[in-house]
C-alpha cells in the first residue's frame, strides 16, 4: 500500500521525535525536497516508475549513522546490479522477486520496499541466514512500519543503548500488547506467527517448504540478471 505522502512524513517525524526523546542523536535537519531516483534503479529492478513515497524517503538528509531499531540503517539508492544480491533469500513472494528494493539493513534482516503491482508500497523482510526461508510482509506500508517503531519506543520495547553502541535496540518484544512482532527486526521469528502471516500475505508455502532448491534457482536468476545488466 502506498501511503499518502503527508501521512508518511508525519510517521517519520514522529519516529524521529520519539527516538531523540530517549537519547538517539538525530538532529532535525529539516525536510528536503523530493528528488529523482537514479536512472540505474529502474534498470536494476526492471520497473518503469518509482513511487514518490520511496523517493521522498531517499531524498531526506539523514545522518550517516544507525538510526533504526537494533542498529539498522537506511540503504542508499543502489549504484549497480550488486544490490540484487540482497534479494537472494526472497523465495515464494507473491510478486516478482526483482520488483523490490533493499531499503533497511539490520544485523539479522533485510527489509525491502515492493516497487510494483498490487503489493506496491509493502515492506517485506528476509532473515539473513543460509537456512531461513522466511519471506514475509513486515508492514503494509512505510508509514505503518514507522508507526509500529514509534509505538515500540513508547512501550519501552525499543530502548536507547547509550553506553556502548549508542543506538536503539529491541528488548522484550513479547511484553508489549498491540504491536506487530514482524514489524521489528528480531530473528528468528516465532514459527506459528511467521507461517500464519506468510499464508495471509500470499507466500507460496510449497516453495518455502522446499527452500534450498528454490533458493539455488533464485541465486542463478540473480546472476543472470546481473550479467545482462553488465555495469548497468
Amino acid at each position: 500500500m502506498l501511503d499518502d505522502l503527508c501521512v508518511l512524513r508525519n510517521a517519520v517525524r514522529d519516529y524521529r521525535l520519539a527516538a531523540t526523546a530517549v537519547g538517539l542523536d538525530w538532529p532535525d535537519q529539516g525536510e528536503s525536497p523530493t528528488g529523482q531516483p537514479p536512472d540505474v534503479v529502474h534498470r536494476i529492478f526492471g520497473v518503469d516508475r518509482i513511487a514518490e513515497q520511496l523517493t521522498w524517503l531517499q531524498s531526506q538528509r539523514w545522518p550517516e549513522r544507525r538510526l533504526l531499531p537494533n542498529g539498522g540503517w537506511l540503504i542508499s539508492w543502489p549504484e549497480g546490479p550488486d544490490a540484487l544480491d540482497d534479494l537472494g533469500l526472497s523465495i515464494g513472494t507473491p510478486f516478482p522477486w526483482r520488483h523490490q528494493l533493499p531499503l533497511f539493513h539490520f544485523e539479522y534482516a533485510i527489509f525491502t520496499f515492493v516497487l510494483a503491482g498490487e503489493h506496491e508500497g509493502e515492506i517485506w523482510r528476509y532473515e539473513i541466514s543460509p537456512d531461513a526461508w522466511d519471506s514475509v510482509r513486515a508492514a503494509t506500508s512505510l508509514a505503518t512500519l514507522f508507526d509500529q517503531w514509534t509505538r515500540g519506543i513508547a512501550a519501552g520495547v525499543i530502548v536507547y543503548e547509550g553506553e556502548y553502541n549508542k543506538w536503539l535496540q529491541i528488548e522484550d518484544l513479547g511484553s508489549a500488547q498491540g504491536l506487530d512482532p514482524l514489524a521489528f527486526p528480531v530473528a528468528p521469528v516465532e514459527e506459528t506467527l511467521l507461517r500464519a502471516r506468510q499464508r495471509e500475505c500470499g507466500v507460496d508455502m510449497a516453495i518455502v517448504e522446499e527452500g534450498f532448491e528454490h533458493n539455488e534457482e533464485l541465486l542463478d536468476a540473480i546472476d543472470a540478471v546481473k550479467a545482462s545488466l553488465g555495469g548497468a
